[in-house]
């Protein structure tokens, strides 16, 4: 997320993302996703990732490939489809196809992406009944709507934010729409060599 609070801009612009990203940045997120027993996110983000990840040979391929995925949608769900992708990943798509980026083949990543767990009731329901599941973290992906919606639940029990040093001004916030103020007691910040922080908060 931005120092201003947007997790992407007015449009789903998300290039200052890489502006900052650096090794140490790039372990500290592989090892912070890599203890998911689940990764969940919303549709929106589902067909993005399952575009993008299972021929990827970035860092962060082996846990986003590997692990179980979960998608919350209320709009119905029949896999992942190509033609939903946002124009951010079709334009990153073209651009790593025109680069001659190495793609990985990867059946397995393939297989994850095509068979994941789909919660289309009660996200708080759903999300309780995941916490009571044996196994290790729920991680949550996803856009700044689903994430919005799974704070109004108040069932997460950390957020792990990167902050980078970028302010947008306006754009798509995490904690938009609070009815009220939202407390939260920070436990943890680390910092990386090109100026991003990684902050985890817990509820307070």
């Amino acid at each position: 997320m931005t120092l201003d609070g947007f997790v992407c801009g007015p449009n789903g612009e998300a290039s200052w993302v890489f502006k900052t990203i650096d090794e140490q940045s790039t372990a500290w997120t592989v090892e912070m996703i890599s203890k998911a027993g689940i990764h969940i996110m919303g549709s929106k983000t589902f067909h993005d990732m399952a575009a993008w990840w299972p021929t990827s040979m970035e860092p962060f391929a082996p846990p986003m490939n590997d692990i179980p995925k979960g998608v919350f949608t209320q709009k119905g769900f029949t896999g992942a489809d190509p033609k939903l992708t946002t124009h951010a990943v079709k334009d990153a798509l073209k651009n790593r196809e025109q680069k001659g980026d190495k793609l990985s083949s990867n059946p397995a990543g393939a297989e994850s992406w095509a068979h994941p767990r789909i919660f289309d009731g009660d996200m708080a329901q759903a999300i309780q009944t995941l916490k009571r599941e044996p196994g290790k973290d729920i991680v949550a992906h996803g856009g700044a709507g689903f994430a919005r919606s799974l704070v109004a639940t108040g069932l997460i029990d950390e957020f792990l934010l990167l902050v980078h040093p970028v302010a947008l001004g306006s754009g798509l916030s995490l904690f938009g729409g609070l009815s009220r103020p939202f407390d939260l007691q920070l436990v943890e910040v680390k910092t990386f060599p090109r100026g991003t922080a990684a902050h985890i908060y817990r509820p307070a």
